[in-house]
């Protein structure tokens, strides 16, 4: 079996390598498998040998359409131009014997991390996750049979054939989830790229505007001698992101692999009037309103911009915003900026997504930062 055609993106093949490629994750395709070869209905005619029986040979297969899962590739921009692809068809049968070659596969490339569904029916043909890993998602029809395949003791001229069956034809979906182990939450000019580029080796757009972010990044964090794990940052939620506000919900998507939730909350915001409460709050609502279950995944508090407020006051301001929150999980302080508190919060994810069991320790809150019990509590302590 020949190795199948990669698609020849010819807008793919003209960029230049130092222009950055725009992030697209989302995409509308169809595929057409190509159609078997029509068998043949021939007989073996040959100087003095006027019955030299039926010759007609099979027609061949027709291509199938497959995708497979690339790490060399992190968009699906090559789809945006061309969204038709088919793959061929199958060759005829001929006399003497001659068999249709089959038609040549057709193979698309994606980024790992790629969900493909069937638009008509709604059903997920396959969730790409790993590099090289392979579905067809586009059959070739069979090829027909020729007489020769009817040739039997009482019916030695047989006169028929069957034409070659039609390919699979489907409409899909093919929706990008990037794959990390950890992704930011939290509200535009939160400090989530200064942060990602403090801890990592992504070098996002960093500026005192909001949504600097348009799609999402991802960083590789080093926590030592063999140990790393993968970040992801995604453009801040609003308020209303659920009815379209700012960027809407259509980047939480990519957080849906990940398996801790960093939220990031501004403590000094430049607006007097800004409530990092309300602003926390908000996040939270609306990560609830796109996914319940992203929503019941491990989430850390992680207040940013620590530098800014005055070493005095810091602790009573933490203790204010947790327990106005009524946060349950750990609390971190950090300064992004400054890099302060980072190194810590780096060795505690390490500790809880590089292991299967996370010890209790790495996911408990820090104890400066807990509600005190309440008299109930205190009698049961006693």
């Amino acid at each position: 079996m020949h190795e199948p055609r990669p698609v020849a993106n010819p807008v793919r093949g003209s960029r230049s390598i130092d222009k950055p490629v725009k992030f697209f994750d989302e995409a509308l395709i169809e595929v057409v498998a190509g159609n078997g070869g029509n068998g043949c209905m021939s007989f073996r005619r040959e100087k003095f040998i006027p019955f030299g029986g039926p010759d007609g040979g099979d027609g061949g297969r027709g291509g199938s359409v497959l995708v497979e899962a690339d790490t060399n590739l992190n968009t699906l921009i090559d789809f945006r131009y061309q969204r038709v692809f088919r793959a061929r068809n199958g060759e005829h049968g001929r006399g003497s014997d001659c068999f249709g070659a089959a038609g040549e596969d057709l193979l698309l490339r994606v980024p790992v991390g790629t969900v493909i569904r069937d638009l008509d029916n709604g059903e997920t043909i396959a969730d790409l996750t790993q590099h090289g890993q392979r579905v067809t998602v586009a059959q070739g029809g069979a090829g027909g049979l020729g007489n020769l395949r009817f040739k039997s003791s009482t019916n030695r001229a047989p006169r028929q054939s069957t034409p070659g069956q039609p390919g699979e034809q489907r409409r899909l979906q093919l929706e990008l989830k990037v794959l990390a182990d950890v992704g930011l939450l939290g509200l535009p000019n939160a400090g989530k790229s200064t942060f990602i580029a403090a801890v990592s080796n992504a070098r996002p757009k960093i500026a005192d505007y909001p949504f600097t972010t348009l799609h999402p990044q991802l960083g590789v964090v080093r926590a030592g001698q063999g140990r790393s794990f993968v970040v992801a940052d995604i453009p801040g939620l609003i308020e209303g992101a659920a009815e379209g506000a700012g960027l809407g919900h259509q980047f939480l998507r990519h957080l849906q692999r990940t398996r801790l939730l960093l939220h990031l909350v501004d403590v000094a915001p430049l607006d007097p009037d800004a409530d990092p409460v309300r602003d926390a709050r908000a996040v939270a609502a609306e990560l609830k309103k796109y996914d319940a279950e992203l929503a019941s995944k491990p989430r850390w508090l992680v207040l940013n911009k620590i530098d800014l407020v005055p070493a005095e006051a810091r602790d009573a301001l933490v203790k204010d915003i947790v327990r106005r929150l009524r946060h349950k999980g750990p609390v971190h302080t950090i300064s992004a900026a400054t890099r302060e508190g980072l190194e810590p919060l780096v060795q505690a994810i390490a500790h809880t997504v590089l292991v299967a069991e996370p010890p209790e320790a790495s996911a408990a809150p820090d104890p400066r930062f807990a509600e005190p019990p309440t008299d109930a509590q205190a009698e049961d302590g006693r």
